[in-house]
């Protein structure tokens, strides 16, 4: 018997574009099936000014696909140098939607980020007056903190206290990874919530390393044990509003990722509506996905709800490229391990 799930056309609160010939072609693997995207900042250099991000805006709307119904939600790079007056700008010139808060060395291009939290207490003081949120990349890069705890003593050394000082700052906890994170959320009454990837739902760090390196799961923050993955798969299904869809799709070439030292990242937005319908199906929570991908994220950062639909319907499997070809080389589609039944129409 065919199935089918209609939803809201989706929202990606986590998205990486890049620039120039890779923006040109991972583009349309999100535009095909989202209308709005929350863009990170980390290019080369970063986006650390409202007109910076009017500009890379502007290059993002100069090669969308013909036809395309998408709106990319800009976003700056907060370091210790950060203009308050300037973000406020952006903010109430409708230029951005959020400010990403990279610890300095924490991921991909993140060496301009933070390294001193008190430095940027007077930004986020603003940014806590005017409503603008905060989003973060929860780890810590201290070298004595083992990688694979730096989300849950980021959330005990640096998240805690700065919403402590700051209480009016809305928070999002971007692709959270383990049952830490998601209990940190729940414990929050207001002005926090978390991004879930789709790739994160799928791994653990045992698909990175059992068996040999397989550097197209690596990750920052990297996958977990299994417990933490089934955590996030609870969060996610569960329609708690505070846990949404960042997918975190991050492309980077099959050169820079099969290397000595391979760059971090899965790119998913290919197939992520797929895969996605499959973890809730087989959660028993089809009926809460529209809610995840759609709509609780709009709520937290106070848009409504878009309103065109897609349909998702079960039948044969889904055949999906392994790479995308890009004027800067291939890029590999992320592979969940299983087959995809549920096409997006």
């Amino acid at each position: 018997m065919t199935q089918t799930v209609i939803i809201p056309r989706p929202d990606d609160w986590h998205l990486h574009l890049r620039d120039g010939a890779m923006l040109r072609a991972v583009l349309p693997e999100t535009t095909r099936h989202f209308a709005r995207a929350l863009v990170m900042p980390n290019l080369v250099p970063p986006v650390v000014t409202g007109a910076q991000a009017a500009a890379y805006r502007d290059r993002i709307r100069a090669v969308l696909p013909v036809g395309a119904d998408f709106t990319p939600l800009m976003t700056l790079y907060l370091t210790e140098a950060s203009d308050a007056d300037d973000i406020a700008r952006a903010h109430a010139d409708g230029i951005i939607t959020a400010v990403k808060l990279y610890p300095a060395g924490a991921t991909t291009n993140s060496h301009s980020g933070v390294a001193n939290f008190d430095a940027v207490r007077p930004v986020l003081d603003r940014m806590a007056e005017i409503g603008l949120p905060l989003c973060v990349h929860g780890e810590v890069t201290d070298p004595a903190v083992d990688i694979f705890d730096r989300e849950a003593v980021f959330i005990d050394r640096v998240l805690d206290p700065i919403r402590r000082a700051t209480p009016g700052l809305r928070v999002v906890m971007e692709h959270i990874t383990t049952r830490n994170g998601a209990d940190y959320v729940r414990s929050a009454a207001t002005g926090l919530a978390a991004t879930i990837t789709t790739h994160h739902l799928i791994i653990n760090r045992n698909h990175i390393l059992a068996g040999g390196i397989r550097p197209h799961y690596y990750c920052l923050p990297v996958a977990k044990r299994e417990e933490h993955r089934l955590a996030l798969v609870t969060a996610a299904t569960s329609g708690d509003p505070r846990f949404f869809l960042g997918t975190d799709s991050a492309p980077h070439t099959d050169a820079n990722k099969e290397t000595a030292c391979g760059c971090a990242g899965c790119f998913t937005a290919t197939n992520t509506l797929s895969i996605l319908a499959q973890v809730f199906e087989d959660a028993g929570a089809l009926d809460r996905l529209a809610a995840y991908v759609a709509g609780h994220g709009a709520a937290f950062y106070g848009v409504p709800v878009n309103t065109g639909t897609l349909t998702l319907i079960k039948g044969e499997a889904v055949p999906y490229p392994a790479q995308i070809i890009t004027g800067e080389g291939p890029v590999t589609v992320f592979d969940p391990m299983m087959p995809l039944h549920w096409r997006v129409t």
